[in-house]
């Protein structure tokens, strides 16, 4: 089937089709793209749940799977993965290879290098742009397996025309370590529609997640990978049950919280609710079985549209010790529930400090269990942070600018 006259062709690549940070951009990008100017192939390898491909089927974007692009490392499957990538390009004939996540631009990108040089009349003008929702060699990782990825990332920027990067950290980072592409290295926040997000009211996100009437709920939202960090907020979980923490922090924004939880049932009975599934769930369960934390802390597995709930929470944390930028923090963010979060990755960029959220450092359960308990006390103060959120959503991070920014690099 030929294109319309003048419309142009993107073939989106992405590693895996579960529905996370780069999966969220990717739909939100797409769904939103003119379909008079564009023609939109999406293209996935591994696909242990079919969530992306099935929201994208919904809005009649077609979809295509590949069956040898797999997140894992391996050298016969690799070269299997650029073959079929390359004989993909070739019968799709994109004008653009826009390609999403570690493995795919590692692989997209040698593909695309090889057909433009296989065959330069055909794909001359063939533009690959490498859109990276966070370094993977920022990963908490052993030193050469970290330097591994740095090298396979300056190596395949030479042949990428854009890199697209979603933080400030990222951006310097890429400067710093040389990680240059053909063209331009780019900045582009993610953007979310806060006023069209359909969030379930609070009382029956709470009744359909079986939350008691008068819970105190810590939520979050995300795949259980270690770079999550959900252990320290199992282990602040331990130390808010058992008042054994103490407020390290004299320059924390919530101020000097004195002495140990005396007595507070608000605090101490509080339930943590972890949406989500993953590699780290032995761990995690583990983990809360030896705390002998089955009753405050319960992982609740993946849920289809799991956004939708984020009312039932009094509070969302997320204690990621690396992250890009969180979609789930925005989420939080347009349904008005305060959010302590980590000081890693964009989210310095999305959280003013004690203005409209609160950060706390990375691996530091103490601190994370003196954020909870200071917000659950003081319900004026999760207000304030949550209205100043809501209006940060509404005209910092729009989706209409990052789906703008990003159509200007196809022109």
């Amino acid at each position: 089937m030929e294109p319309k006259i003048n419309q142009k062709r993107v073939l989106f690549v992405i590693t895996q089709s579960e529905f996370g940070g780069a999966q969220r951009f990717l739909y939100e990008l797409a769904t939103r793209l003119d379909k008079e100017k564009y023609e939109i192939l999406v293209a996935s390898g591994e696909q242990k749940d079919k969530f992306l491909e099935e929201a994208l089927k919904e809005k009649n974007i077609k979809t295509k799977k590949l069956r040898f692009l797999k997140r894992k490392i391996n050298p016969i499957f690799d070269c299997l993965g650029i073959m079929e990538l390359m004989k993909l390009i070739n019968s799709f004939k994109p004008d653009y290879l826009h390609l999403n996540s570690s493995k795919a631009g590692f692989l997209g990108s040698i593909a695309g290098f090889k057909i433009r040089l296989l065959k330069p009349k055909k794909f001359k003008k063939l533009k690959i742009i490498y859109r990276i929702g966070g370094w993977t060699f920022n990963d908490p990782w052993p030193w050469w397996k970290k330097r591994t990825f740095i090298m396979a990332e300056k190596m395949t920027a030479k042949l990428k025309d854009i890199i697209v990067v979603n933080n400030k950290s990222d951006y310097e980072q890429a400067l710093k370590l040389k990680i240059k592409p053909k063209k331009e290295l780019k900045l582009i926040y993610n953007g979310i529609d806060a006023l069209k997000i359909d969030f379930l009211p609070r009382d029956e996100a709470r009744l359909k997640l079986k939350i008691n009437k008068g819970d105190f709920v810590v939520g979050t939202i995300a795949n259980f990978y270690p770079t999550k960090g959900f252990e320290y907020l199992i282990d602040a979980a331990q130390l808010l049950k058992n008042s054994k923490f103490q407020n390290t922090n004299p320059k924390s924004p919530v101020g000097d919280l004195g002495s140990p939880i005396q007595d507070d049932k608000q605090v101490t009975n509080s339930k943590f609710l972890i949406i989500g599934d993953g590699i780290e769930r032995p761990n995690l369960e583990s983990r809360i079985r030896d705390y002998g934390l089955e009753k405050e802390v319960i992982l609740l597995g993946q849920i289809p549209e799991a956004s939708r709930y984020m009312k039932a929470f009094d509070i969302f944390v997320l204690p990621s010790v690396k992250e890009g930028f969180p979609w789930t923090v925005l989420d939080a963010m347009a349904a008005k529930v305060p959010v302590v979060a980590t000081d890693v990755g964009a989210l310095p960029e999305i959280i003013e400090n004690g203005e409209n959220g609160v950060l706390v450092q990375p691996k530091n359960p103490n601190e994370l269990a003196e954020a909870i308990r200071y917000l659950a006390k003081n319900e004026r103060n999760r207000e304030e942070l949550a209205f100043e959120a809501h209006q940060t959503v509404l005209f910092k991070f729009p989706v209409e600018k990052m789906v703008r920014e990003i159509e200007v690099l196809f022109e």
